[in-house]
């Protein structure tokens, strides 16, 4: 109950930052926004080629515009030393990790809301049909890339590069989630057989778990440093 109401406290903090700033939200809508607005203009939305490409569209949009809101969340963290009253206040490091794991979800989760039905719009995509399993794949594929996003956000967070860092650090050792989330969007919006796309969703829950408990477990010696 102790550790609930920490993870709580720490969720709240971040929350309420950024209702008052709106800076990651913000930025992250705006730069998806931008990669599906190219996207749009270089593919004829009536082709069968933008019906293929749609997937890999939707988590280039999602993955960079979070690459950005976790950058930013840690930037915010370092102004004022706010990060170092956190450290200072009785709360286990690992829980830490989790309640930065959740905010960052929850904000990459809103982006992907307003995002979704502006992709089915502009590309004229049908999803009505697969709309529970796909938003089921978009929840595996972020939490699985805001769990490893948050260890490596962490660790470029002290460096005078971070933007450039972060990105190098995270999308090579996040290709497995991010190949089985692109493979499991493809087969749901392709129309195939659902079936066909759980050995890529069972994959996709399979890293998740590996990262999570992997990067929870370094998270407390990351942090010290």
């Amino acid at each position: 109950m102790i550790a609930l109401k920490q993870i709580l406290a720490i969720l709240r903090k971040d929350i309420l930052l950024e209702l008052r700033s709106k800076d990651i939200i913000v930025s992250m809508c705006v730069f998806a926004f931008i990669v599906v607005i190219v996207f749009n203009f270089t593919f004829d939305p009536t082709t069968q080629q933008i019906k293929i490409s749609a997937p890999g569209i939707l988590w280039v949009a999602l993955l960079f515009s979070g690459n950005i809101g976790l950058s930013r969340s840690f930037a915010r963290e370092q102004e004022n030393s706010m990060m170092q009253g956190v450290l200072l206040c009785p709360v286990d490091r690992s829980l830490i990790y989790i309640a930065k794991v959740i905010g960052n979800v929850i904000f990459m989760t809103i982006v992907q809301l307003i995002i979704l039905p502006v992709m089915v719009i502009l590309l004229d995509l049908s999803i009505g049909h697969v709309l529970p399993q796909l938003l089921v794949v978009l929840f595996l594929g972020t939490l699985g890339f805001a769990g490893i996003g948050t260890l490596f956000s962490t660790i470029s967070a002290n460096t005078k590069s971070r933007e450039v860092m972060l990105p190098i650090l995270l999308f090579p050792v996040s290709v497995p989630v991010i190949l089985s989330a692109t493979k499991s969007t493809a087969y749901l919006l392709s129309g195939k057989d659902i079936g066909q796309s759980l050995s890529w969703i069972k994959l996709l829950v399979g890293f998740d778990v590996i990262f999570l408990v992997i990067c929870f477990l370094l998270y407390e010696y990351v942090i010290e440093e």
